[in-house]
C-alpha cells in the first residue's frame, strides 16, 4: 500500500504531504472543475486508442468507459464530490475512476496532465466559440429588425459627438452589425486554430509507448473537411503554447469594445437631451432616491463589463510574457480570465439582444433632429461643386454661409438670396434645394452609403447569412 502521508499521483518521490496552506493556494479545481466533461471526454478518446495499439484490453476499456459515464452522470447532476486535496479536475475525475474499476490505473498511460489539460481546453475553446457566435447571431438579428423597422428614420450622423451628416437608423445599425459580423469571423478563427489535438505530446516530449495519435485526433474530432486528423506538430509547443488563450481573449475583447460602442449609442440616445428612443423597463431600473429616474442600467453595465474583458486579455499576456518554455505553474491562472471572459460576453450579448427587441425609436424627435440644415452643409458644397466651383473653395463658401446665418441667428436655408449671392455667385436660385432629406439619401446610391436601396440590399444580405 502507498503512503498515506504521500499524495495519491505524484507523492512516490516525496516523504510528506503538502502543508494546508499550500493545498489551498495552489489548488485548481475551483474554477477547472468545469472542465470536467472534456476531461472525461478526452479520457475516453485516450483509453479507446490505448485499447485500439494494444496497451489495454477490450475488458478494460469496457470497464473504464462504464466508469466514465457513470462519472459524467454525477456532474451532470452536480453530485460529484470535488476534494480540494486532489489538486485539479484530473486527479479528482481520475481518482474517482479508480475508485470504480483498478482499470483506471491504465488511464494515465503515455498521458501528462500537461497535454491533458492542452486537450481540455481545445475542446472547451472549440464549444466556447460555437456558443458565441451562436449568441452574436441573436444579437445581430436584434439590431437587424431595428434597422428593418426603421430603415428610412433620418437620424443626425455624428463626429466628434457633433452633428455631421444625415443618416437613417438603418445604416447606423448596419454599421453595428458589420462590426459583429466580423467578430463572428474571428471566433470561427480562434476555433479553427483549437482544431489540432495536443493528446501524446506528454508533458514535452511524448512517449515510447506505441501511442497512435491520429486515432485519438480523430475520435475526438480533431479533424479537417476531409476527415483527416489534426495534430499540433510539437509536444513541447503543444503544451507550453497558450497563443488560443490570447486569440480567444482577445476576440471577446473586440466584441465586448463593439458592445460596448453600441451601449453608449444607446445611452446618448435614451437621454432627455436626445430623446430617440424609449427602452424597455425590463431592462432599465429606478433611482433609490429620485422617483423619475429610468436609467439605462444594461448598457452601462456592458461598458463597464468591457473593462473586465479588457482586463482578462491583459492578465493573461503579462501572464505568458516571461515564461521559458515549456510548463510553469504560472499558467494554471490561464484559465480563470478566459472562462470570465466568455461568462461575461455571454452575458452582455444576451442582453443587447433581449433589450433591443423591445426598443422603440421616437421617430418624431429623431426627424426633428435630422431636419437641422447644417446637416446638409457638405451636399451644399457639392452643390456647388457641380456647378463648376473646385471643392476647396466651395468649402470656404459654405462655411462663410454658415457664420452668416449664425451671426443673423437665423438657420443655413433661411439666409436671403440677395445675401447669398453676394458670397459667391454659384449659389443660384436653386441652392435650397439641397435642403432636402429625400433628396440628399437618394443621391447617396453608391456601396457603403445611406441611399434606401443600398440600406434595404444590406438589410437584405444580412438576412440572408442569419437566416441560414
Amino acid at each position: 500500500m502507498p503512503n498515506e502521508t504521500k499524495h495519491a499521483t505524484w507523492g512516490g518521490r516525496f516523504s510528506s504531504r503538502p502543508d494546508a496552506l499550500m493545498q489551498i493556494f495552489g489548488e485548481s479545481v475551483s474554477f477547472d472543475k468545469r472542465l470536467a466533461s472534456y476531461d472525461l471526454k478526452g479520457s475516453l478518446g485516450h483509453a479507446a486508442m490505448l485499447a485500439y495499439v494494444g496497451l489495454i484490453s477490450a475488458e478494460e476499456l469496457k470497464e473504464i468507459e462504464l466508469g466514465i459515464q457513470e462519472l459524467q452522470e454525477e456532474i451532470l447532476k452536480d453530485d460529484f464530490p470535488w476534494k480540494l486535496e486532489m489538486e485539479d479536475v484530473h486527479m479528482n475525475l481520475e481518482q474517482a475512476l479508480r475508485g470504480k474499476t483498478k482499470a483506471a490505473d491504465k488511464l494515465h498511460t503515455g498521458r501528462s496532465r500537461n497535454d491533458q489539460v492542452a486537450t481540455d481546453m481545445r475542446l472547451f475553446f472549440k464549444d466556447a466559440c460555437s456558443n458565441l457566435q451562436v449568441s452574436l447571431e441573436g444579437a445581430m438579428q436584434a439590431l437587424l429588425f431595428i434597422a428593418e423597422k426603421y430603415a428610412s428614420l433620418p437620424i443626425p450622423g455624428y463626429t466628434h459627438l457633433q452633428r455631421a451628416q444625415p443618416v437613417t437608423v438603418g445604416h447606423h445599425m448596419l454599421a453595428h452589425i458589420e462590426s459583429l459580423g466580423r467578430d463572428h469571423e474571428r471566433f470561427s478563427v480562434v476555433a479553427k486554430h483549437a482544431n489540432a489535438c495536443p493528446l501524446g505530446s506528454g508533458a514535452i516530449a511524448g512517449s515510447t509507448l506505441p501511442l497512435d495519435r491520429e486515432y485519438t485526433a480523430k475520435i475526438l474530432g480533431f479533424v479537417d473537411d476531409d476527415g483527416n486528423a489534426c495534430l499540433t506538430a510539437n509536444g513541447m509547443d503543444a503544451v507550453a503554447d497558450r497563443d488560443l488563450f490570447l486569440e480567444f481573449a482577445s476576440a471577446c475583447s473586440m466584441t465586448a469594445v463593439h458592445l460596448s460602442r453600441l451601449a453608449e449609442d444607446f445611452i446618448l440616445w435614451n437621454s432627455s437631451e436626445f430623446g430617440f428612443v424609449t427602452l424597455p423597463d425590463s431592462f432599465t431600473t429606478g433611482s433609490s432616491l429620485m422617483p423619475q429616474k429610468k436609467n439605462p442600467d444594461c448598457y452601462e453595465l456592458i461598458r463597464g463589463k468591457t473593462g473586465r474583458i479588457v482586463g482578462n486579455l491583459t492578465n493573461l499576456l503579462v501572464l505568458v510574457k516571461g515564461l521559458p518554455l515549456t510548463y510553469n505553474r504560472d499558467l494554471q491562472e490561464d484559465k480563470p480570465p478566459v472562462f470570465d471572459s466568455y461568462d461575461q460576453l455571454s452575458l452582455c450579448l444576451a442582453v443587447v439582444k433581449g433589450c433591443m427587441e423591445e426598443t422603440v425609436f421616437n421617430e418624431k424627435k429623431c426627424q426633428l433632429a435630422a431636419s437641422d440644415p447644417l446637416l446638409l452643409a457638405t451636399d451644399l458644397a457639392d452643390f456647388l461643386v457641380s456647378k463648376g466651383l473646385p471643392f476647396r473653395q466651395a468649402h470656404h463658401v459654405v462655411g462663410e454661409l454658415v457664420g452668416l446665418a449664425e451671426s443673423q441667428g437665423i438657420r443655413l436655408s433661411e439666409i436671403p438670396d440677395e445675401d447669398a449671392k453676394q458670397i459667391s455667385e454659384f449659389l443660384t436660385n436653386d441652392w435650397r434645394e439641397v435642403f432636402d432629406l429625400k433628396r440628399a439619401f437618394s443621391m447617396r446610391e453608391k456601396p457603403g452609403m445611406p441611399g434606401p436601396k443600398q440600406i434595404a440590399s444590406r438589410i437584405a444580405h444580412w438576412n440572408s447569412i442569419l437566416s441560414d
